[in-house]
């Protein structure tokens, strides 16, 4: 049997500009070879503010098969500069995705947990 190559997972905007630069970090960052990419308009939002049952629960089901049948051991949320699916600034943005994280991590898939914020130049950084 071949071994598995490293995945990582990031829960992301659906807006194509942040794919690339968040794919890049992670790859960097956490020698991962793959990226599992869960796409959602405003992500953080959706999450922190745990109203909109129905997307969770997809969330949820898609962690399960990253994290279970790909073996990710990280978890990225991502927030990003000029997001179309929240009215929040940056720092809204990122309030939001420090309470994401903290209720990712309840869900208990028992992996790390992160925050990425994709800047005005399209970069992205680790939330601390």
């Amino acid at each position: 049997m071949s071994k598995i190559p490293k995945f990582v997972t990031a829960i992301n905007c659906m807006d194509g500009r942040v794919q690339e630069p968040v794919i890049k970090k992670l790859k960097k960052d956490h020698n991962a070879q793959n990226i599992d990419m869960l796409t959602i308009p405003a992500p953080s939002k959706i999450i922190a503010e745990n109203k909109d049952k129905p997307k969770i629960q997809t969330i949820k089901e898609e962690l399960k098969i990253s994290t279970q049948k790909h073996n990710s051991n990280l978890i990225a949320i991502i927030a990003h500069h000029d997001c179309a699916g929240t009215t929040k600034n940056k720092k809204g943005q990122i309030k939001d995705t420090k309470k994401a994280i903290k209720t990712i991590k309840k869900w208990g898939y028992n992996t790390k947990t992160i925050g990425l914020w994709v800047d005005k130049n399209w970069q992205a950084h680790k939330i601390k």
